[in-house]
């Protein structure tokens, strides 16, 4: 039982993505199952903004106000995403993309120009980053993407009707309710509830298993979005190749420029690490409803990736420990 507990903890990730799969899977085939499937998913589209306000809230309780400020590494990460985005941008209009070949390329520009997510910090904490610059960087990237999305989606694709002042005060409204609010709720109870804030502090993971619970129903969400993409399978098959691409290279630069910031762990998680439910948010909102899938394909590789990150991470500490104590026996 404890080997499996171990295990669970370790791989808390993909465990959580896989049950999310398999379940929806077994709704998807099981007919009789279909009245209940219409009844979880209203349940669920109801609870997953209050399992995240409560994942944000756990985190920014966790988190030191005053070490909460900009760094130069912020810019850094700021100007490769907005470069990405350009970059991007201009493949579009250039070659004057359509049909499938612009669906492929709103699916990567969803993926670039989404903001840092919001289980960056928790993903963070647990590999013994800086919370609190990660914190920043997560308000930061959401204001940015406030700001490029309404500006950008116009140009790639022509059809969109999109005020710039009415898309910039709609997301800015999203990113306060999200953001802000649980920010606002944790500076509260840190000063005026000590008790409570102690409570919820003891429990080092707190926040990363929550986060395990969202994810399951996330990628049960995602699986859905897939199956019902209404493409062929090749086609979906490309989606999720070029999403695996674009979470690789994101990852590698943000780790690879990390190196001379000495924050690899952070840049990598602030480049890689994407709030991919805000980009099938914004693709299904104003672009090609098939846009989503790149997105959906993107939280998955992403949490593998972090899985695999946080496998090593537990590894490499217990060898030092096992390495501290043969040095004290010694």
């Amino acid at each position: 039982m404890n080997k499996l507990v171990k295990i669970l903890k370790e791989w808390t990730l993909p465990v959580s993505m896989t049950t999310g799969i398999l379940v929806y899977f077994i709704f998807y085939f099981t007919p009789a199952l279909d009245e209940a499937s219409r009844v979880f998913n209203s349940f669920f589209d109801f609870i997953l903004p209050w399992i995240l306000f409560v994942i944000l809230f756990v985190t920014f309780c966790r988190a030191d106000f005053h070490r909460m400020r900009p760094c130069w590494w912020h810019f850094v990460i700021l100007a490769m995403q907005l470069v990405l985005v350009i970059l991007s941008t201009v493949l579009i209009v250039h070659y004057n993309a359509k049909g499938n070949e612009l669906v492929l390329m709103e699916c990567i520009i969803c993926c670039v120009i989404c903001p840092c997510a919001t289980a960056a910090p928790v993903v963070t904490a647990k590999l013994d980053g800086d919370l609190e610059k990660m914190t920043t960087f997560m308000l930061l990237s959401n204001f940015l993407a406030a700001v490029l999305i309404p500006a950008v989606f116009p140009l790639v694709d022509e059809s969109i009707d999109m005020p710039f002042w009415d898309a910039f005060l709609a997301l800015l409204e999203r990113v306060c309710t999200v953001l802000l609010a649980p920010m606002a709720l944790a500076y509260l109870v840190k000063h005026f509830a000590p008790r409570l804030h102690s409570l919820i502090i003891s429990n080092k993971d707190l926040s990363f298993y929550l986060w395990g619970v969202l994810l399951l129903v996330i990628s049960g969400a995602t699986m859905r979005n897939i199956m019902n993409s209404g493409t062929t399978v090749w086609f979906i098959v490309v989606v999720a190749l070029t999403s695996l691409a674009i979470t690789f290279v994101q990852f590698a630069m943000g780790r690879y420029v990390g190196r001379y910031f000495h924050a690899t762990t952070e840049m990598g998680q602030a480049m890689g690490q994407k709030n991919t439910a805000f980009a099938i948010w914004i693709s299904s909102a104003w672009l090609h409803p098939l846009a989503a899938v790149g997105p959906g394909f993107y939280i998955l590789w992403q949490n593998a990736f972090n899985s695999l990150e946080i496998w090593h991470h537990e590894k490499s500490a217990s060898r030092v420990k096992r390495r501290s104590g043969l040095i004290a026996k010694n």
